[in-house]
C-alpha cells in the first residue's frame, strides 16, 4: 500500500478494533504503514493491542452505541488537522435464533450497533473526512447484506440497510472527495459467531474464513478504490446474485434446510 500519496501516513479510523475480524484488520492495515485510530469500548484491550502493533496507533474507548461515545470519537479525530483519510466501519453484534425468542432490547442494540452507529459515525466524521485527499469510507458488511438467513433475521436486516446506506451515499458524495464502499465477507470464523452458528455451518456443510484472510483480501480491496463493493466467497457470492435474480429459487433451497438450521437455534436471547 503506497502511503505517502498525501507525503503522509494515511489515518484510518477502525471501529471494533478489538474483536476479531477487527483485531486482524488493525495488524494488516499496520503492517502497510497506516496510522490507526483504534476504537473500542474497553480501553486496556485497545492499548494491549496498540502494543503488539508497536505502540504507534491512538486508542479512542468509548460506547459508540451511545451519543456520547461517538462524539468521543469525533472530537478526538479534530486533532487531525489534515483530516482523516478513512472511516472503517467495522463495529459489529449478532445473534442467531428465531425473532420470536429475541426480546425487543436485543433487536434494538442490534439494529444501534449494525446500522445505527455506522450510519451515525460517518454523518459525524464527513466533515473531517472532507478535508483529506480521496478520503473513503468502508462498511464492513456480510453475505448476510443481500441473502436474507433464517435465524438472522434483525442482523440481515441490518446489513441490508447497511449495503443500502453504503449505496445511497456513494452517490450522494460523487461530486466530492469521498468515496463509500461496501466490504463483505462471508462466515468468519471469531466469537462473534458461538457454537452453535459454527455447528450448524458444520452440518449445512458451510464454508468459513479465519480473520487473517479476510484482512488479507480487504487489503487489496482498500487499494482498488475504483471498486465499490466486494463480497467474499463461493458460492456464496453465487447465491447473492441468484437471490437478486429469482429469490424464490433461494427461498426452496433454504426451506429444505430449514429443519437443521432450526436444531441449532441459540433459544431466548438476554
Amino acid at each position: 500500500m503506497n502511503t505517502s500519496l498525501n507525503s503522509k501516513p494515511l489515518t484510518v479510523v477502525l471501529t471494533g478494533a478489538t474483536g476479531g475480524l477487527g483485531s486482524a484488520l488493525a495488524k494488516a492495515l499496520s503492517e502497510q504503514g497506516v496510522l490507526l485510530v483504534l476504537c473500542g469500548r474497553d480501553n486496556v484491550r485497545l492499548e494491549q493491542l496498540n502494543r503488539q502493533l508497536g505502540g504507534q496507533h491512538h486508542c479512542v474507548a468509548s460506547d459508540l452505541n451511545t451519543s456520547a461515545g461517538r462524539q468521543a470519537v469525533h472530537a478526538y479525530c479534530q486533532q487531525f488537522t489534515r483530516g482523516i483519510d478513512a472511516l472503517i466501519n467495522n463495529a459489529a453484534s449478532n445473534y442467531f435464533g428465531p425473532l420470536k425468542d429475541m426480546t425487543e432490547i436485543t433487536v434494538q442494540q442490534m439494529l444501534m450497533t449494525n446500522l445505527m452507529v455506522p450510519i451515525e459515525l460517518t454523518r459525524l466524521l464527513l466533515p473531517i473526512l472532507g478535508k483529506a485527499d480521496n478520503a473513503q469510507v468502508i462498511n464492513i458488511g456480510s453475505a448476510f447484506s443481500r441473502l436474507g438467513f433464517p435465524g438472522f433475521s434483525v442482523y440481515s436486516a441490518c446489513k441490508f440497510g447497511l449495503r443500502g446506506f453504503t449505496e445511497a451515499m456513494r452517490r450522494e458524495l460523487a461530486d466530492t472527495t469521498i468515496t463509500v464502499r461496501l466490504f463483505a465477507p462471508r462466515t468468519i470464523s471469531t466469537a462473534m459467531n458461538n457454537d452453535n452458528v459454527t455447528a450448524m455451518n458444520k452440518a449445512l456443510g458451510n464454508h468459513s474464513d479465519n480473520a487473517e484472510t479476510v484482512a488479507h483480501q480487504f487489503i487489496k480491496f482498500f487499494q482498488k478504490t475504483q471498486r465499490s463493493e466486494q463480497f467474499l466467497g463461493w458460492p456464496e457470492r453465487f447465491f447473492g446474485w441468484l437471490n437478486a435474480m429469482n429469490s424464490r429459487w433461494i427461498d426452496q433451497g433454504i426451506a429444505k434446510k430449514l429443519p437443521v438450521i432450526q436444531r441449532f437455534w441459540t433459544g431466548v436471547a438476554k
